[in-house]
């Protein structure tokens, strides 16, 4: 799918494409590869930047116009408010002007398998990062100290080109919770079906595309099953922003050679950018110090691990338990939409700096019964309302018993006269296994007389 990568509410965007085989519309262009006009905001938008519109229609590289705004608009995002402490300001370093050959030289010395030629095009790209915008660099300095070490991991293990790490720059400026406009999401703008097809879950709390590590073991194969196609790294991410349907077009019309630059007039508009904005991203990140670009400093805990849950659990529980920040723990845990970790539907991960990973299982059944009647107010079972319920209602009475050491499903349900079917449909168990402090909701036959009342009758 060809398209532009939102971050956030789009206030700050990044160029590429999801990892989808669909028809969508970027910001200028669109598959017919006529331009739109461009609207009244973009006009705004280049004149608050001091930038006339053929800086987006270049014959030589197709600028994202999204680069062009004031890097100042991330900040509004709490991801990046959150994780950093101290803000850059674009062109405080000044723009350190760098010779072609120069640039040549240096791509030529970087440590990698995949080809990292300069041109024209490649040059633009890099003086867009280094210069215009290298506060974004200082940006992706900072955040890449937690995230490529999570993402290089998977690449080793799957026996695949590190730089690829790079990428994840150019699709979503290292922000595991950017959203596009078109729903790509995740720090690999995985569209929804793709998603699911790489084997993320994604369902109303949970959405894998923003784990970090499952999303980037997802991309890994998405990158081994291009590479299968293609042998050549570049056309493989150029398969990533616009589809393997429209390579193998570019492919066909460049009368069947498989190099990109060899079939780029060929390619959409906006993928004739995508690998110049890679090896760009690569440049910066490699040779920053050499523009006077620094990272930020930032407030994450390098340090992390993971445990397993498995029942429902709300990140205030843990929050307010371990006396740890709630927004980091969304921060570190992104995949959970609604705070919600549900464990019940099989064991989740949950990630917690590592100092906190002992006391979580120290506490761990403490946890998931803290406040949960307040945290889960969905109902596991529900008598409906109707006339043989009224006529039971005298001496039916719907009652919470707390498990103790030792009870079984089948001697809770002997103790107060119902079946052990009954306890787990009324309790939506799949099987008689219940742990100590859980609670069960019973609907018995007092008698006439409520349950609490035959305690008290009972002490007298």
């Amino acid at each position: 799918m060809i398209e532009m990568k939102k971050i956030l509410s789009g206030l700050i965007v990044c160029f590429t494409g999801a990892v989808v085989m669909m028809n969508a519309q970027n910001v200028i262009w669109t598959d017919t590869k006529e331009p739109k006009s461009i609207s009244a905001v973009t006009q705004k938008t280049l004149k608050n930047n001091s930038l006339n519109t053929d800086s987006l229609l270049d014959t030589n590289v197709f600028i994202p116009e999204s680069f062009e705004t004031n890097v100042e608009s991330l900040l509004n995002s709490w991801h990046v408010n959150y994780y950093v402490k101290q803000h850059p300001k674009d062109n405080e370093h000044g723009n350190i002007q760098v010779s072609a050959a120069v640039y040549k030289d240096r791509l030529s010395r970087l440590p990698f398998i995949m080809e990292m030629p300069y041109n024209e095009v490649v040059g633009r790209c890099i003086d867009l990062y280094v210069n215009r915008r290298g506060s974004i660099i200082e940006y992706m300095l900072g955040l890449a100290d937690f995230y490529f070490p999570m993402i290089e991991q998977a690449l080793d293990e799957n026996r695949l080109p590190l730089e690829l790490k790079y990428l994840a720059i150019v699709e979503s400026a290292l922000n595991p919770t950017a959203v596009s406009r078109a729903g790509a999401t995740g720090l690999w703008q995985f569209m929804l079906p793709t998603g699911k097809i790489y084997g993320l879950e994604i369902n109303s709390l949970v959405d894998e595309r923003r784990d970090p590590v499952k999303a980037t073991y997802a991309a890994c194969r998405y990158f081994k099953d291009m590479y299968d196609i293609y042998g050549d790294w570049n056309l493989v991410i150029a398969a990533y922003n616009c589809g393997p349907g429209n390579v193998n077009k570019a492919i066909r019309r460049a009368g069947g050679k498989r190099d990109y630059w060899a079939i780029y007039n060929h390619l959409p508009r906006e993928t004739r950018s995508y690998v110049p904005l890679f090896i760009a991203a690569c440049y910066a990140m490699n040779y920053h110090s050499k523009h006077g670009l620094t990272s930020v400093s930032t407030s994450l805990p390098l340090a992390t691990d993971t445990v397993m849950v498995n029942d429902l659990l709300h990140l205030e529980q843990v929050a307010q338990m371990l006396n740890v920040d709630k927004e980091m723990l969304r921060a570190l845990n992104p995949q959970y939409k609604r705070d919600i970790i549900p464990g019940n539907n099989g064991a989740k991960p949950l990630r917690l700096p590592i100092t906190d990973i002992s006391a979580f299982v120290g506490i761990g059944d403490t946890i998931y019964r803290y406040k949960s009647e307040e945290f889960f107010v969905n109902r596991s079972f529900v008598e409906p309302a109707g006339e043989d319920s009224k006529s039971r209602s005298s001496s039916h009475e719907r009652i919470v018993h707390r498990v103790r050491a030792g009870e079984t499903v089948s001697s809770i349900a002997s103790k107060y006269g119902v079946t052990v079917a009954q306890v787990k449909k009324w309790n939506g168990l799949k099987s008689t296994k219940i742990r100590k402090g859980a609670k069960l909701t019973l609907f018995v036959d007092n008698g006439g007389i409520r349950m609490s009342d035959k305690e008290h009758l009972a002490d007298k």
